[in-house]
């Protein structure tokens, strides 16, 4: 009895040391995991602009100098107006309701797209990217999907260039200049769609239909939410809108 009592004591010491450790740990880490998530977070910013070469690999301080000489992160508000003292860092999505954020990629002081964060459900897991919209308003320069937990092989090919390539230059936006949104068909556009509306159509990945449904509504709902200031930016005919 003696004997199972210390060692009773002895694993009960070590695994409360463990724990305090494993606590300590995760505490000091936790500011270096934050520092991670928003490099990549600008990470991807940059490369649904096309400032990022895929095939090669970037340190930190490149990462960050590409940002802040390409990048100028703004907050609009469901009217579509730049929200002047705001930025992404600043507001709140749970409290914030009305204010979303927003980014324009800038080279000598012109316009070159402006970069909306796009998220929604996908088949196993909520899918995190950034889509890039050109000065018009209405065509897509660029899209990148980076954080989801889809099947490898399937859903996962969301995040491979050959699919985000297919979404370039298409329109989400109708001849009347309504929303109609981008659409990932099941199978080849070619195949599928007539001609006159494959704009804002793209070839499906096979056997992930299911994930392609979840991104095709999330991408609706995300579009409708910056709908106010696209269709302002188509209207200026400028692609600049003043705050």
């Amino acid at each position: 009895m003696h004997s199972n009592a210390q060692t009773f004591r002895f694993a009960l010491i070590i695994t409360l040391v463990c724990s305090i450790l494993l606590a300590a740990a995760a505490t000091l880490l936790k500011p270096r995991q934050e520092e991670n998530i928003q490099l990549d977070i600008k990470k991807n910013i940059l490369k649904s602009v096309g400032l990022i070469d895929t095939e090669k690999d970037y340190s930190r301080e490149e990462i960050l100098n590409l940002y802040q000489q390409n990048i100028e992160p703004l907050v609009i508000n469901s009217n579509g107006d730049i929200v002047e003292g705001k930025t992404p860092e600043s507001i709140d999505p749970k409290v914030d309701k009305d204010l979303y954020p927003i980014f324009e990629n800038k080279k000598d002081g012109e316009i070159m797209a402006y970069i909306i964060p796009i998220s929604g459900k996908g088949l196993w897991s909520t899918i995190y990217g950034y889509l890039a919209v050109e000065p018009d308003g209405k065509t897509i320069k660029g899209i990148t999907f980076y954080q989801h937990g889809e099947t490898p092989g399937l859903g996962g090919e969301i995040s491979t260039n050959w699919f985000q390539n297919n979404f370039k230059g298409k329109s989400f936006v109708d001849a009347n200049g309504n929303l109609v949104s981008i659409t990932i068909v099941k199978g080849k556009v070619k195949d599928k769609i007539p001609a006159d509306q494959r704009y804002h159509y793209v070839d499906g990945i096979s056997g992930a239909t299911l994930t392609g449904r979840g991104v095709n509504k999330f991408l609706k709902k995300n579009l409708t939410t910056y709908d106010a200031f696209f269709k302002k930016l188509r209207q200026s005919n400028k692609g600049v809108i003043d705050g």
